[in-house]
């Protein structure tokens, strides 16, 4: 069971990957984001962020991690402007 709202958005959100370029950290801040707030949840800075991922193992140059679930949707298509 997660312990902290960091570690449950790890879960929910992201997916080991060594094949794909990985999440960087302005995409996972993002992901981060979009799925605080389809949760409800006040996301922290990204610098806090940043730090508490680098706390959890997760190497922001190199995540080795790809987006998945519905916060990737919402990330997605909250990244493209939209068309008339």
């Amino acid at each position: 069971m997660a312990s902290s709202h960091f570690e449950r958005f790890l879960l929910d959100t992201t997916v080991p990957d060594e094949t794909h370029l990985p999440l960087g950290p302005d995409c996972l801040y993002g992901l981060y984001t979009s799925w605080c707030l389809l949760h409800e949840i006040t996301p922290v800075d990204d610098i806090s962020f940043r730090s508490a991922m680098e706390r959890r193992g997760v190497d922001l140059r190199n995540s080795r991690r790809r987006m998945t679930g519905a916060a990737a949707a919402d990330y997605i298509l909250a990244s493209y402007p939209a068309t008339a």
